[in-house]
């Protein structure tokens, strides 16, 4: 049985310790049978207190050792306590795999496993990570990361999103998928991914442009011009374009292109289907068009998204 321990610190948060928490235990329901020992643990055990104010009780870690220890996200002043590093290193020497959960990154850091290699958690806290630990590659964009046998995760929600690449590792994709189904969650948002969608950074004010951009997504393989997105927002070509400018700070044009390399982003990552078959699926015209665009937002190729996509599957 693969023993998994959950390392919390005062202030955690409960969503950093209970999505991932129950993702794995709901992997009895959708495996048919229990494979994952959960344990959630303390420097000194008993309960501890998150930062809602609510208590966990927890076991001392004493000479506990655990396959996979997941250091839990929350408050970041108690992590610094000498107790709580110690506890971690212990823990960290002895598991075959450790993972953060948003600002357990912090923690995680301080084990010094972290040293070279990538990693993210928070977005309102990667520039912080990587001030305090310059030695670690924070990608603050990233939902989770695995490089090696670290998995680090961005905040909350991604918690789940880590569970379920682990659980995939362990017990395959059907068994993951299953218990995102159990969850009722999306399977599946693959790690590197942003941790924002072209869609919530743009975040426009009105109805109207929110319409053109659901618009614009759903008929991404078609040609979207001008014309016709205004004419799905019921305005004007001109009274659209100086809108939609105003609240998103991008012309229709450069917002239709990150649309569309979002949208061949996930597929790069989550299938094997040709590059030139992806960049027409999307709405770019050639692979090469494709390729400038991507190089553009995210300073990389296509073929380094699917090359990263597969070395982390592999590993």
């Amino acid at each position: 049985m693969h023993r998994i321990g959950f390392f919390v610190c005062s202030g955690h948060d409960a969503l950093d310790l209970g999505g991932p928490l129950s993702a794995f235990n709901q992997v009895a329901a959708a495996a048919g049978h229990t494979p994952y020992d959960l344990q959630v643990i303390s420097q000194s055990g008993g309960p501890v207190r998150g930062n809602t104010g609510l208590a966990i009780e927890t076991r001392p870690v004493g000479r506990r050792r655990f396959d996979t220890v997941v250091f839990v996200g929350g408050d970041i002043e108690p992590m610094q306590l000498p107790e709580n590093i110690a506890a971690a290193k212990k823990l960290g020497a002895k598991a075959s795999r450790v993972a953060s959960v948003c600002t357990g990154a912090f923690l995680l850091a301080e084990t010094g496993l972290l040293d070279g290699l990538k990693a993210t958690t928070h977005w309102r806290y990667s520039a912080l990570l990587q001030s305090r630990f310059p030695r670690t590659r924070v990608e603050g964009d990233s939902i989770y990361i695995v490089d090696g046998h670290v998995w680090t995760s961005a905040g909350i929600a991604s918690g789940i999103d880590l569970a379920l690449g682990l659980i995939e590792r362990d017990m395959g994709a059907d068994v993951a998928r299953a218990v995102s189904r159990l969850l009722v969650v999306p399977y599946r948002r693959p790690g590197g991914q942003s941790q924002f969608s072209a869609m919530s950074q743009m975040e426009p004010e009105s109805d109207r442009i929110r319409i053109a951009l659901n618009f614009a997504r759903e008929h991404l393989a078609e040609a979207l011009p001008v014309e016709r997105l205004a004419d799905a927002a019921n305005l004007s070509p001109r009274q659209f374009g100086r809108a939609f400018r105003r609240e998103t700070g991008e012309t229709p044009a450069k917002a239709v292109e990150r649309l569309r390399v979002e949208a061949a982003r996930l597929r790069l990552q989550d299938g094997s289907e040709p590059i030139e078959q992806i960049a027409l699926a999307v709405g770019f015209t050639d692979p090469e068009r494709m390729r400038r665009a991507f190089i553009k937002l995210h300073g990389h190729p296509p073929q380094a998204i699917r090359r990263e996509s597969r070395m982390n599957s592999t590993r």
